[in-house]
């Protein structure tokens, strides 16, 4: 166990530079859909209760306040391997509650305006987004947030630290012998 919470907690400090679009772009879109479930009725508590979702209110502000709580942790790469599994289980949680129903034609929720409206081509139509947000957390989960992130700097400065006790610790031992 400690060593999964390690993992989770100490992620690599390096990782391509380029990997700071990735958290943009998923940072990016749940920080702004978490403040649209606050704004408009519909895409927060509304939705939620139709979706039949335990405890609507409640349900859409927790959701709203961790998409932009999480948004946040991953635009700045800190804490990005904790953020990113309750990201991929809310992601996984969205398609099952919507994507199911448009595809058996049930949805409580307005269809798509145009063709494809149910089945199999307006579930991959409409589940794009839900997919690339698991994918690109999912890379993150692995990968580690790059080395442009905040754990990389948290890191680095760990690393350091440990350097500085153990060359100190070195130097204590030169300096006074055993005898």
């Amino acid at each position: 166990m400690k060593n999964i919470f390690d993992w989770l907690t100490n992620p690599p400090a390096t990782g391509p530079n380029s990997t700071l679009l990735l958290r943009l772009m998923a940072g990016g879109v749940f920080l702004w859909e978490g403040i649209l479930k606050f704004v408009y009725v519909n895409q927060g508590v509304g939705r939620f209760t139709k979706l039949g979702m335990p405890f609507p209110h409640f349900t859409a502000g927790f959701i709203g306040w961790l998409e932009i709580i999480g948004g946040w942790l991953l635009i700045s790469g800190l804490m990005t391997r904790l953020i990113a599994i309750p990201f991929i289980i809310e992601m996984i949680v969205a398609i099952l509650s919507t994507k199911i129903s448009m595809y058996l034609g049930t949805s409580p929720l307005p269809l798509p305006s145009t063709p494809p409206q149910v089945g199999i081509w307006a579930v991959l139509h409409e589940g794009r987004s839900e997919f690339a947000q698991i994918m690109t957390v999912a890379f993150l989960l692995i990968n580690g947030p790059g080395k442009w992130s905040l754990d990389a700097l948290i890191g680095r400065e760990r690393s350091t630290s440990r350097a500085k006790g153990s060359l100190q610790r070195a130097a204590d031992r030169i300096e006074s012998p055993a005898m």
